[in-house]
C-alpha cells in the first residue's frame, strides 16, 4: 500500500515527517510526502494569538485529509486542538522526544545569570508566564517565524535570549545553541510537547492498522492524560497552561500547571495512575485545577491577548 503523507514545508515539519515516513517504510509502507501550506506558515510577523486562535498549522492539514488529498498527517502534537474533527481521529502517537523547554542564550548559561531587564523572546504565553513567574525583572517579548528565524533574530541583536522546545533543536541538530535545560520546576511543557501525532480518516482502517507498527504505548497514555486534562479546562493552545505526563512501571504520573498571564499566580496538582487510566487522571488533575482558580486565570489570559 501507499500513504500519502502531508507535511508542512518549515525545516521542522519536514524533519517529522520524513522521520515517520523513515518508520513507516521500515515496516513494509510505501510513503509519498505531499507538501501543504498552512496559515500559520504564511502569517509569520504576527503573534500566534494575534494570526487566529487555534489550529493555525493544523486546519489545512486536516481540510487535505477530509478531501482525501492526503491519507496521513503529520502534527507537533501540541499544536494540535484538542476538539475533535468530525471524521479524524489521533490514530498513532510515535515515542515522545525531549519535552522540556531551553535556554538559548549566547552570554550567560541559566536563566539566574541574566541581568535584569533583558529581552527573552517567545511566542509562548506559557513560556511567558513561567518566566515572569520566577524573573517578573525580564521583558518578555513576542517572536514569529521558525527556529532558524528565531536565532537569526537573536544573533542579530533584537534579543538577549531565547525559549525553545528541546525536541525542535535536538531534532534539526542545533543543540549547540542551547545555553540550558530548564529544570521542570521553573517550566513545565506544553501539552504535548515533545510528541507527534498522526492523524488519518477515521474510516480508513488500512492506514490506521499500518501505524499501529510506530505507536508507543506509554507516549500515548501520557498525551492522551495531558490533552484530557487541557480539554477538561477548555485551555486552547495558547492559554498559560502546562502539563507533564510520564510513565514508570506502567504508572502515569500527570503533572497540571495554570498560571496567571502575568506571571503572578501559580497553581499546580499532580496524580498518578494505573497507565490504562489515562482519560480518568487528566480529568481530575483539570477539575482539581479548577477548584483552585484555574479557569478564572485561563479567561484572564484570553482578555489580555
Amino acid at each position: 500500500m501507499q500513504i500519502r503523507l502531508g507535511t508542512r514545508a518549515s525545516a521542522l515539519a519536514r524533519w517529522q515527517a520524513e522521520w515517520v515516513a523513515a518508520r513507516l517504510v521500515e515496516a513494509g509502507v510505501d510513503v509519498l510526502l505531499v507538501p501543504i501550506t498552512t496559515s500559520g506558515d504564511q502569517q509569520q510577523r504576527a503573534s500566534i494569538a494575534a494570526v487566529g486562535s487555534q489550529g493555525v498549522f493544523t486546519k489545512e492539514l486536516q481540510a487535505a485529509l477530509l478531501d482525501e488529498r492526503i491519507d496521513l498527517a503529520v502534527h507537533s502534537l501540541k499544536d494540535l486542538p484538542t476538539d475533535p474533527v468530525e471524521g479524524l481521529c489521533l490514530a498513532a502517537v510515535p515515542q515522545r522526544g525531549p519535552v522540556g523547554d531551553v535556554l538559548v542564550c549566547p552570554r550567560v548559561g541559566s536563566l539566574a545569570d541574566l541581568p535584569k531587564r533583558s529581552i527573552v523572546g517567545t511566542g509562548s504565553l506559557r513560556r511567558r508566564a513561567q518566566l515572569l513567574y520566577i524573573r517578573n525583572d525580564l521583558q518578555v517579548r513576542d517572536i514569529r517565524g521558525n527556529v532558524e528565524t528565531r536565532l537569526a533574530k537573536l544573533a542579530g541583536g533584537d534579543y538577549d535570549a531565547l525559549l525553545l522546545a528541546e525536541a525542535g533543536l535536538r531534532r534539526l541538530e542545533l543543540d549547540q545553541h542551547i545555553a540550558q535545560l530548564i529544570p521542570k520546576s521553573i517550566m513545565l511543557p506544553a501539552v504535548g510537547q515533545g510528541a507527534l501525532g498522526l492523524e488519518t480518516r477515521l474510516g480508513d482502517e488500512q492506514t490506521r492498522s499500518a501505524l499501529t507498527a510506530i505507536d508507543h504505548a506509554a507516549t500515548h497514555a501520557a498525551v492522551l492524560a495531558e490533552r484530557t486534562m487541557l480539554a477538561t479546562l477548555e485551555g486552547g493552545c495558547l492559554a498559560p497552561v502546562a502539563a507533564w505526563g510520564r510513565v514508570e512501571k506502567s504508572r502515569l504520573t500527570l503533572t497540571g500547571r495554570v498560571l496567571a498571564a502575568n506571571g503572578s499566580r501559580r497553581i499546580q496538582t499532580t496524580l498518578v495512575a494505573d497507565q490504562a487510566d489515562a482519560q480518568r487522571i487528566g480529568n481530575q488533575v483539570a477539575q482539581r485545577l479548577l477548584v483552585r482558580g484555574a479557569a478564572r486565570f485561563i479567561q484572564s489570559s484570553r482578555q489580555a491577548t
